[in-house]
């Protein structure tokens, strides 16, 4: 499983009902609120065996995919 299947799947179990692969601008245009930031964050920390700390919790690193995938990728190098 690629990093980015691994990361979908842990999108998913959050919130199904929005398809992330496709979507942008999720924060900045409200599609999550702060409480799935909450557990998106929670389940990136699980499924990749990471801490993100909160000075990382900007609406930027949580826009789409590709953002969380290179905030998950700064973590595990």
């Amino acid at each position: 499983m690629t990093d980015m299947e691994k990361l979908l799947e842990a999108l998913k179990e959050v919130r199904d009902d929005i398809d992330f692969a496709g979507q942008y601008g999720l924060v900045d245009e409200g599609v999550i609120d702060s409480l799935d930031l909450t557990q998106i964050i929670a389940a990136l920390d699980e499924a990749f065996d990471i801490h993100i700390p909160s000075g990382e919790i900007e609406p930027e690193n949580f826009n789409s995919v590709q953002d969380m995938l290179a905030l998950v990728k700064r973590y595990q190098a």
